[in-house]
């Protein structure tokens, strides 16, 4: 058992404690803030917070930021260990030249999205304005490293919590904007799709080919659900997890109807094969009394509960997106990447609870931040395919070099194998197959 000695504990403190040494580490540890029961303890141990070690444990001088309760702009320094970019760096002696739980704290807490800051044109926190980019270790899982750091200067000391890392977990997470393309859509929409195509766009394939998939004698381009099942019994370990847009339709939320009966039973075969969420709809943060209403939705196709969420277009907000979603009884969530930059926004391959910056508490949330969505690099950066694929290749080096989770975010719609998105399904395979 590892002992962990702080002057003086609180709820931020604790919770950065446990993330990186059960959540990544996989260590048992007890914290104390008595000395006398520290100097006792004959196992692994190790101080926080002190200007100087109390016998000859390793120890890690801290910044005041684990100990502070209110948010407010900051200076933060940089340091590189190795080749790890590291924050929050301290005075010596110390184990580390940096304060890995302060600085690990910083990136989970998403301390940077509470404080004022220029959003983009959905409301969204943009990655440029984050310090991982702006800093240049957004392709880092660093807290991840960081708790590696720590964990190799303990086993320095005690070889006995020497252990293998973790395999690395690759999760295909898949989101349901809209089931179908053409089918199912009702006749005014349908309707209007014809004259959008013929009328104001002149594309006379477009209306033909609505209207052999309208006849059956076409396949709808956007259902690729055999496909995607079928990966996932070639390639067991993928394990997909969909995210299913409920929302009445609006100019962002264009979903097929959930009544239709249809669309509702595509939901439960999917069911059968993978887990299912809620994709909350775009307007659901400044209308938090949707989440419940599409997550009844769902639940009364589904006859159970929802306990999974992603935000449509990726709109959260901190903390009262989070909030409104333990209210409704979702205890995991997979909002948290950006739209338009691969990497790791929180700084961690590895899911971990949510903790709240206003009442500085811990909640019964659980983060699952994706690293990479389908559209980044076609949509938002148009790169090339070599360079998708090296993007793609840095994640996964970087997962496996953490023993961590790599989620990625995929749609139905951009899986088709025409040419514009086949690549994305030789990606797919790529992560169903490392």
């Amino acid at each position: 058992m590892l002992l962990v000695y702080v002057p003086r504990l609180t709820n931020r403190l604790g919770y950065t404690l446990n993330v990186l040494l059960s959540y990544i580490l996989h260590i048992d540890y007890q914290i104390t803030t008595s000395i006398a029961a520290f100097m006792e303890h004959e196992g692994p141990r190790f101080s926080y917070g002190v200007d100087a070690p109390l016998a000859d444990e390793p120890s890690f001088r801290c910044d005041t930021l684990l100990f502070e309760t209110s948010v407010a702009p900051r200076e933060i320094g940089y340091t590189l260990v190795g080749d790890t970019h590291a924050i929050f760096p301290v005075e010596q002696p110390s184990s580390l030249p940096f304060d890995p739980f302060a600085a690990s704290f910083f990136m989970l807490s998403r301390y940077e999205e509470y404080l004022p800051f220029v959003a983009d044109e959905h409301g969204r926190f943009p990655s440029s304005q984050s310090l991982a980019a702006r800093d240049g270790f957004l392709m880092q899982a660093v807290v991840d490293r960081w708790a590696l750091l720590v964990r190799d200067v303990l086993c320095q000391a005690f070889p006995s919590l020497q252990h293998p890392l973790h395999n690395a977990e690759f999760l295909v997470t898949i989101d349901i904007d809209a089931a179908y393309c053409y089918r199912h859509k009702g006749m005014l929409r349908t309707c209007r799709g014809l004259m959008r195509d013929a009328l104001l766009n002149h594309d006379y394939d477009a209306v033909r080919r609505r209207i052999r998939v309208i006849m059956g004698k076409e396949d709808d381009p956007y259902d690729t659900f055999d496909y995607i099942l079928d990966l996932a019994q070639r390639h067991p370990s993928i394990k997909p997890v969909f995210f299913v847009l409920l929302a009445d339709y609006s100019i962002y939320d264009k979903p097929i109807a959930y009544t239709n009966r249809t669309h509702r039973q595509l939901i439960q075969h999917l069911d059968d094969y993978a887990k299912m969420g809620i994709h909350t709809s775009y307007y659901a943060v400044e209308q938090p009394e949707l989440v419940e209403l599409e997550m009844q939705r769902l639940s009364a196709i589904l006859h159970r509960p929802i306990v999974r969420s992603r935000a449509h277009f990726l709109r959260v907000a901190f903390p009262d997106t989070f909030k409104t979603l333990i209210d409704a009884g979702i205890q995991s969530d997979y909002s948290l990447g950006y739209a338009e930059e691969p990497g790791f926004r929180c700084g961690t391959c590895t899911p971990y609870p949510f903790f709240d910056l206003s009442t500085n508490q811990e909640l019964p949330l659980m983060l699952h931040p994706f690293a990479v969505m389908d559209t980044t690099m076609r949509k938002y950066k148009t790169m090339a395919d070599a360079e998708i694929q090296q993007v793609y290749a840095s994640l996964v080096d970087e997962t496996r070099r953490n023993g961590g989770t790599l989620t990625t975010l995929w749609h139905n719609q951009n899986l088709t194998d025409s040419d514009q998105w086949r690549y994305n399904r030789q990606m797919l395979e790529y992560f169903a197959s490392v």
